[in-house]
C-alpha cells in the first residue's frame, strides 16, 4: 500500500519537505518527497534484508574515509531536483549527520543503492536516476525482478 499528499507546489520545496519530515509515520513506513507529492509506502519487505545486508557489508571496507554505508532509514534532501528521498542503501558523509536537522542534504552521498519492487521499480528506474544521477557518485539499482544489478 501507498498513500500520496498531494499539496500544489505553491506551497514551495521548503515547506513540502518539512511536513515530510514532520508527518508521524507507522512503523515500519517512510514518507518521500516524489514529484512534488508526499508518498508514504512500507519500507522494504523482509525479504530484501538479506541482499541489502550483504550488499551492506561488502561495501563498508571500501567506502570513502569519513563515510559510512548503512541501511538504516534516513531523508535525503534534493533542494535542486525538489525531491527528497530514503534509500534502500546509502553511503554518506557521516559529517552530514551532525546536528539536529530531520533530513541530510543529498550531496553527503557517496554511493545509493535502491532495490526494486513491483510499485517502486518505475520511479527507481527514472525518478530516482534522474535525481541521484546528479550529485551521487554512484547509483546501484538492483532489480528485483529482473534479478539483475546496474551500476550508474
Amino acid at each position: 500500500m501507498t498513500a500520496i499528499l498531494e499539496r500544489p507546489m505553491t506551497t514551495g520545496f521548503d515547506a513540502l519537505l518539512r511536513t515530510t519530515e514532520e508527518l508521524d509515520t507507522p512503523d515500519g513506513f517512510k514518507a518521500e518527497l516524489i514529484r512534488g507529492k508526499i508518498v508514504v509506502s512500507p519500507w522494504s519487505s523482509p525479504f530484501y534484508k538479506l541482499q541489502m545486508r550483504s550488499l551492506r557489508l561488502q561495501l563498508a571496507a571500501h567506502v570513502p574515509e569519513g563515510h559510512d554505508a548503512d541501511t538504516i532509514p534516513f531523508l535525503f534532501s534534493f533542494a535542486s531536483s525538489e525531491r527528497a528521498y530514503g534509500p534502500d542503501l546509502h553511503v554518506a558523509d557521516l559529517a552530514a549527520f551532525r546536528g539536529n536537522a530531520r533530513h541530510v542534504d543529498g550531496d553527503a552521498l557517496s554511493l545509493v543503492a535502491e532495490l526494486t519492487s513491483v510499485s517502486t521499480r518505475d520511479v527507481d528506474w527514472q525518478e530516482k536516476l534522474e535525481v541521484y544521477g546528479r550529485p551521487v557518485p554512484v547509483y546501484l539499482v538492483l532489480d528485483m525482478q529482473a534479478e539483475e544489478i546496474t551500476a550508474f
